[in-house]
Order: C-alpha cells, then sequence, then structure tokens
C-alpha cells in the first residue's frame, strides 16, 4: 500500500480559550473537520501550541490512556487523584491512564508545545480499573545512533513507560543528511508526524507538521538532505478487541 501523506491543512483543527491555545489534529473528533478518523488502538492526535500562557480548565476522562509529550516549552498538570500541580518540560511525557474516571486540568506555558494522543487500551477492561497516572522525563528514555540516525524510545523496548494498550512503539527521530532504513512489521502501521525539516518516507515527501500512514511494510526508508525529526508511532494494524473507535463506526 502506498504512503498516505496528510499535510496540516488536510488535518483538523481545535483552539481553547479564544485561540490561546492552537491545534492542529492528524487524528481528531468528528467535529474536528480531520480527514483521518481513529485506527489501530490510536484513538486522537493533536498537536497543541499556546499562543500565550493560559489554562484548559478541568475536564473529565474515562477508558482511554491519555498521553501527553512535551515538545517544547512548559506545561502543569492537575488531576482529582493526585490533587497537585506538576510541571513537565521539553523532552518529559505523562500518561494518565483514565480507567474509571479521572477529571484533569493542563496549563501550558507561552509557546509551550505537546503532543496528546489518546490510546484505546479496551475500554471492556480499563473503564473498570482505577485512574493512575505517570510522569517521565526527558532523561529516561534511551537513545541509540544508527550512522546518521538518532532514535528516542520513549515507548517500546528499553523505555520505562508503562502503559497498558498494546503493541504500541513510540519513538522520536533525528535524522540525518543521506538514507537511513528501519526495519518494519507488515501486521502494524506506522504514523509519522514530521515536527522539523524534510523527509522522504519510503518515497513519498513529507514537510514540516505533515502526517504520514504507512501499512503493509517491511521496511522503512527516510531520506533527508538537510535533516529532519519525525515523531513515530508503530501500532498493531489489529489489536485483537474491538475499539471504541470500531464500535461507534458500527454503530453509526
Amino acid at each position: 500500500m502506498p504512503v498516505q501523506i496528510i499535510p496540516k491543512e488536510k488535518q483538523g483543527y481545535g483552539a481553547f480559550n479564544g485561540g490561546e491555545i492552537v491545534e492542529n489534529k492528524p487524528i481528531g473528533f468528528p467535529q474536528d473537520h480531520s480527514s483521518v478518523r481513529p485506527y489501530s488502538n490510536l484513538f486522537y492526535w493533536a498537536h497543541a501550541r499556546a499562543v500565550q500562557e493560559s489554562t484548559i480548565g478541568l475536564h473529565p476522562h474515562q477508558g482511554f490512556e491519555i498521553c501527553s509529550f512535551v515538545l517544547a516549552g512548559e506545561i502543569r498538570h492537575y488531576d482529582t487523584k493526585l490533587k497537585e500541580w506538576r510541571p513537565l518540560r521539553a523532552g518529559d511525557v505523562q500518561i494518565i491512564r483514565a480507567g474509571n474516571g479521572i477529571s484533569h486540568s493542563e496549563w501550558m506555558g507561552k509557546d509551550a508545545e505537546i503532543f496528546q494522543i489518546w490510546f484505546d487500551p479496551d475500554l471492556t477492561k480499563t473503564l473498570e480499573k482505577p485512574a493512575s497516572y505517570d510522569d517521565y522525563r526527558a532523561a529516561d528514555f534511551p537513545v541509540s545512533d544508527q550512522n546518521g540516525l538518532t532514535l528516542k524510545t520513549l515507548a517500546g523496548p528499553g523505555s520505562p513507560f508503562r502503559m497498558d494498550t498494546p503493541g504500541v512503539e513510540v519513538l522520536q527521530l533525528e535524522i540525518g543528511s543521506g538514507t537511513h532504513n528501519l526495519p518494519a512489521d507488515p501486521a502494524k502501521i506506522y504514523s509519522a508526524y514530521v515536527l522539523e525539516g524534510e523527509v522522504a518516507l519510503n518515497g513519498a515527501a513529507a514537510g514540516k507538521s505533515d502526517f504520514a500512514l504507512l501499512s503493509e511494510v517491511k521496511a522503512l526508508e527516510l531520506t533527508s538532505t538537510a535533516g529532519a525529526t519525525v515523531f513515530l508511532i508503530a501500532s498493531p494494524a489489529q489489536p485483537g478487541y474491538r475499539t471504541y473507535g470500531q464500535l461507534r463506526r458500527v454503530g453509526a
């Protein structure tokens, strides 16, 4: 299957507090008008940026695993389990295993950027569990270098990151000039977001803020002339359970 590139203008859009926080959404809710709907065990993906310091008020979650990957600046998190504000900075990662219910609030400093990504860990199981929460610091994640390709493993082998959603790996790639190859599993879907620079993903050109989907591939070929930063998630094409997204489509 060829690579599918979804440019920023074809992604969903959202805003909080009158535009103090703006988002483009590779995977959005129906009202976000994203061209991509939930797939695999990925339910939602937003790239949020604070135009100015702003707070998203207390709001509830259940069932899903809500992951925040801090890309720039500083955010703070409050929830009804911890009952205190906790800071996170660039490179840090937070997970809320929402379980049978939790409410939280987020503060973003000016120019802070995050990915907030919701994973579906099988809500028939997680809705029975108590909510839990973890912070991970940038220095906690293993980094490896492969001839000009630097891989930081945020979720997967060697990472301390714990999630209930099965079969997920999350990598941040610093791609030097030239062509680099990574092995791939044809039973997985690879979701890539270009944070900086330009890169060809298995021959398909992508630039900053572009989103790419690759499936049924045995290898990933990454080519860049001037370097690029890519955020990459591998997730199972068939999670092995009925996801919430699948159930909603069946019932629609």
